[in-house]
């Protein structure tokens, strides 16, 4: 019997030009990561991709000519998992399940989720940058084995703004 081969992505998102040590090492060990926009600053992708290669939309506090180079929208494909990731599920421009995607990955509300929907697996990993009213600091996890994908959500009760 071969192992089965199992893929780590990094999610994080909300970042707003603060790239926390914890988030950073959470992220370790990532296969690909996905930031779900507002980076605001290129710098914050420049370290991640230390990391692992990234994958990474525009969000709306995502400005001028480096921003500009970023999409929308953008699919990630791990094995036979496709991934769709948008910064606003508002802008959410497509029928996921129609689509063949297994997974959404927002970000904008700040708010950690994850959740099914349609066989869809919709997660937000929350926001790892400044906090925002009592929401949590986080990041998320997938772990993906062929066409199963668990995800996790990590979160940083303990830190400041």
């Amino acid at each position: 019997m071969f192992p089965s081969l199992t893929t780590r992505v990094g999610l994080i998102s909300d970042t707003h030009n603060l790239l926390r040590p914890e988030a950073m090492k959470a992220l370790q060990g990532s296969d690909f990561i996905i930031h779900a926009g507002d980076i605001c600053e290129p710098m914050v992708l420049e370290e991640l991709s230390k990391i692992a290669p990234v994958t990474a939309v525009r969000g709306n506090n995502d400005k001028g000519a480096w921003a500009s180079a970023l999409s929308e929208t953008e699919v990630l494909q791990v094995g036979d998992v496709f991934i769709y990731v948008v910064h606003d599920i508002a802008n959410l421009d497509v029928d996921p399940a129609g689509a063949g995607f297994h997974v959404v990955v927002t970000g904008h509300s700040h708010r950690p989720s994850s959740e099914f929907r349609d066989r869809v697996l919709f997660v937000n990993p929350g926001s790892a940058g400044p906090r925002r009213f009592k929401l949590p600091i986080s990041v998320g996890q997938l772990t993906i084995s062929g066409l199963e994908v668990t995800p996790r959500i990590v979160e940083f009760d303990s830190l400041e703004a």
